[in-house]
């Protein structure tokens, strides 16, 4: 025999409306058993005692605790002084919390006298959704954070108050998905969804103070603060990956065929990658290439090294450019290094003197001008002035000089030693020459003409 169904709504809508429609009829029966209860009343009456009572005590007792946490020096540093800031920040979370707190009290009290709570039950559990809203709209500060509490915390928290969390889990827990030999619950997806949203914004998050720390640390070589920097994220986000397959219930040993394939693929499409990852843990093993170093490769390339990542270096050129070179190149091809731990550099500037002068006395007078210059060094050479030859129309010298630092960008050295040469020049009365020649014309005199360039 069958069931007479005793709803008022057609028989031809869809079967959730119905099933909607018996869950408005239960809360609605619910309601009015309330509505109609001393029990219910007397429990109501303690939601609001227990509600303002948190009121009175938050009025009184925040400000106090606000002025007790606050430090006397608001640019005090110390890990007491930011335990305090901290704190502070959750003072908002007070008034419901407190709230909570007596609603618990009642609750016992309410069942120990009429054996029932299921009203002051649910005032507590909408106290707990007060102290969560309160929680994401003034503590959660970071954007992906407030997001993650706005759209995935809240609604928890609005669905464990009316009392339908343990069924959507026992729901979402019964719908199995998969793809090929893993399968697993739809509850084990939103599990992990929302475990790994936390674990990788922890993992971003203490990878970018692990780098301050490391990189804080002057006593370490750039090579190895780069390098122990690149382990701590690696080891950070490999522990992440780990919690979140166990968070969701996924067993590693189902991983073996798609490990096997990503091996299949480092082997054939990802070999690049994969040798300028180990080239980059290479160079920073060796130190012969880190930040801050000014390079220039075989092909031309040449730069400031301002980033080294996993599969490139980054160069910064002294016209703003950026270079992105492979770890590979720094392997296979040769390297220039002209800031290797901060050793200086040699430069010379080229210059000529005229045939009349006497050439003994250029050396020194050209050494003593330029040592003047406040950057260039005596060590490991003094400046050197040097016989180069006799040219067409003078004789050819260059100065050596050693600086630290790169002849380039905000340097210019050679300029200013060749200003210096001239002005020593001049004042001694040592003539520079300029390009002639001598003319002859048959049957005519000799014309002495600027050479044509």
């Amino acid at each position: 025999m069958t069931e007479t169904s005793t709803s008022p709504l057609p028989a031809d809508l869809p079967p959730f409306v119905h099933t909607l429609y018996g869950y408005f009829e239960q809360g609605l029966a619910l309601a009015q058993g309330w509505l109609l209860s001393p029990a219910a009343w007397s429990q109501f009456a303690l939601l609001l005692v227990a509600y303002f009572v948190a009121r009175y005590l938050s009025a009184r007792l925040l400000p106090k605790v606000t002025t007790f946490l606050q430090p006397k020096d608001d640019e005090a540093t110390g890990l007491i002084n930011e335990a305090r800031r901290v704190a502070i920040l959750f003072l908002p979370l007070g008034l419901p919390i407190l709230a909570y707190v007596f609603t618990g009290i009642g609750e016992s009290v309410t069942r120990s006298v009429f054996g029932s709570g299921a009203v002051i039950a649910f005032g507590k559990r909408v106290f707990l959704l007060l102290v969560v809203r309160a929680f994401v709209r003034s503590i959660l500060k970071d954007p992906f954070l407030k997001l993650l509490g706005r759209y995935v915390l809240m609604p928890i928290a609005v669905i464990y108050a009316l009392g339908l969390l343990d069924p959507v889990i026992l729901k979402l827990s019964e719908t199995i998905v998969g793809a090929g030999n893993i399968r697993f619950s739809l509850l084990s997806v939103v599990r992990g969804v929302i475990a790994g949203s936390v674990l990788f914004w922890l993992g971003g998050w203490s990878t970018r103070q692990s780098r301050s720390y490391i990189v804080a640390q002057e006593t370490l070589r750039p090579a190895t603060r780069e390098l122990a920097s690149k382990a701590a994220e690696i080891a950070i986000l490999g522990l992440s990956f780990l919690l979140l397959m166990n968070i969701m219930g996924i067993n590693l040993s189902t991983l073996a065929v798609l490990g096997g394939a990503i091996g299949v693929g480092i082997g054939f499409g990802l070999q690049r990658i994969a040798s300028n990852f180990i080239s980059g843990v290479i160079l920073l093993l060796e130190g012969q290439a880190t930040v801050g170093d000014y390079v220039e490769l075989d092909g031309g390339e040449q730069g400031k090294i301002v980033k080294m990542t996993a599969r490139a270096a980054i160069l910064e050129t002294f016209d703003g450019r950026w270079i992105v070179v492979p770890n590979e190149d720094f392997i296979t091809t040769r390297v220039v290094n002209y800031s290797d731990s901060g050793s200086a550099n040699r430069y010379e500037a080229d210059f000529s003197v005229s045939y009349d002068t006497d050439i003994n006395l250029v050396p020194a007078l050209v050494e003593a001008a330029v040592a003047k210059h406040p950057d260039i060094l005596d060590l490991p050479y003094p400046p050197d002035c040097e016989l180069r030859g006799f040219g067409d129309s003078g004789i050819d010298f260059a100065v050596e000089f050693w600086v630290n630092g790169l002849d380039d960008g905000p340097n210019k050295y050679t300029s200013d030693v060749l200003f210096i040469i001239w002005n020593a020049l001049k004042d001694a009365g040592i003539e520079i020459p300029y390009p002639h020649r001598v003319v002859e014309i048959k049957g005519g005199g000799v014309i002495a003409a600027p050479e044509q360039t």
